[in-house]
């Protein structure tokens, strides 16, 4: 059963996102109006090192007023490449340059509202490079055995369905059956 936008109209924008409203055509006949949130993509990164260590951040988030585990991410700039964006937002809020970035994952966590994809990198190695420029982005920045993961995520101390995602496949290809070498 498929949708059809008929048209799409900006409600409103920022440098952000916009908020827009689409008329779509159901598969009987019939329209509705649809609110739908048009967002940058984000990037995402972390490392994993040889101790099978997570770099993760502890953070607030006002909007939910909660706290979590999550990796570094941020908006990925106009015309900027999307690997290399997920590494600057490392740096910015860890103080940590990655090695080499792996494409872990792509996903969309909310594409009933918003077309917002994130884009997940890891590397199994990094160079601390100084105080992270970003602090303010969170708590404090640790160090946190993968093995861990499951028991954290089903506790909800990962609140992002993004963050949980990819904190169970690194979980997964670096400890499962399947680990890598």
């Amino acid at each position: 059963m498929q949708w059809t936008k008929q048209n799409e109209q900006i409600v409103y924008a920022n440098r952000w996102f916009s908020v827009n409203l689409a008329d779509v055509a159901l598969p009987d006949g019939r329209h509705l109006d649809h609110f739908l949130i048009r967002l940058r993509p984000v990037a995402v990164a972390t490392v994993v090192n040889e101790a099978n260590e997570v770099l993760l951040l502890w953070r607030h988030r006002f909007i939910t007023d909660s706290w979590g585990w999550e990796l570094p991410a941020g908006v990925v700039e106009d015309g900027e490449d999307i690997a290399v964006a997920a590494a600057r937002e490392l740096e910015e809020e860890t103080g940590w340059r990655p090695g080499p970035l792996r494409h872990l994952m792509s996903v969309e966590p909310s594409n009933g509202l918003t077309d917002a994809r994130h884009h997940i990198y890891w590397a199994d190695e990094g160079a601390y490079i100084g105080h992270p420029v970003d602090d303010f982005e969170s708590d404090r920045r640790e160090w946190v055995p993968l093995k861990l993961a499951p028991d954290m995520v089903a506790r909800g101390e990962v609140p992002a369905a993004n963050m949980a995602a990819a904190l169970l496949l690194l979980h997964h290809l670096r400890l499962g059956q399947d680990a890598l070498p």
